[in-house]
């Protein structure tokens, strides 16, 4: 049925969005569908960029098994189309020029600290610099870290869930229009949708993989590098 990113169990077995085509209309169906590829060389980022932005997107989204959401692809084209969220921060620039620098500023961290490239560390230590960012007050490599953050994870987001298979995955029925919906409320659902499996609150689960990431970072600190790959 449909394809969810990863190798874990769906949430909502047997749910497939792209069931659902023949109720969109025209352009949202094009639109949708023209998301699933096949996508062409990046425009916007360069070999050495991509290398660094398809790993940092990876470990923000942990996709860490195929099938892959293409999300760097999808965050190349809207750089190269210039289509941004439309403002920008008076201390950050242009979100293409933010992008190239947060990415070589990576990198170079990644030079200085463990004399590798950002790409070419262990997930961990991956991880743990990307959380340096995440966690620093102030300015990071001329600009503030909390908004370069902020930059990542909002593209990353963005990309991520404006995907079919994504919405697979949350169990998300697609474009409203011209069908709509007639089953609101708490735990119904129309015709098409999925229960979800094991459903369970989410919250406990984030608060231990915070602290446990937190715990983490602070070893990878202290041990000055990370384990390979697992």
């Amino acid at each position: 049925m449909g394809t969810t990113p990863g190798r874990a169990e769906p949430r909502f077995p047997g749910f497939d969005v792209l069931s659902q085509t023949a109720v969109w209309d025209g352009v949202t169906s094009a639109v949708v569908l023209r998301r699933l590829g096949p996508h062409g060389s990046l425009s916007f980022f360069g070999p050495a960029e991509e290398a660094v932005a398809r790993t940092l997107l990876d470990r923000l989204l942990a996709q860490d098994d195929e099938p892959r959401v293409p999300v760097l692809e999808l965050i190349d084209q809207r750089l190269a189309e210039g289509s941004t969220d439309g403002y920008r921060y008076s201390d950050m620039p242009e979100d293409g020029d933010a992008w190239r620098r947060s990415l070589a500023g990576l990198d170079a961290d990644a030079r200085e600290r463990w004399g590798r490239g950002f790409a070419e560390l262990p997930r961990d230590a991956q991880g743990a610099l990307i959380e340096d960012v995440r966690q620093r007050d102030g300015s990071w490599h001329g600009m503030p870290a909390g908004r370069v953050f902020s930059l990542w994870s909002r593209y990353a987001c963005d990309a991520f869930y404006s995907h079919p298979w994504a919405w697979n995955e949350i169990g998300f029925g697609g474009p409203a229009y011209p069908r709509g919906y007639k089953n609101i409320g708490f735990d119904r659902r129309e015709p098409w949708e999925r229960a979800e499996r094991d459903a369970a609150d989410p919250i406990p689960w984030i608060e231990r993989a915070e602290a446990a990431r937190e715990a983490h970072r602070k070893m990878v600190d202290s041990s000055g590098g990370g384990d390979e790959d697992s």
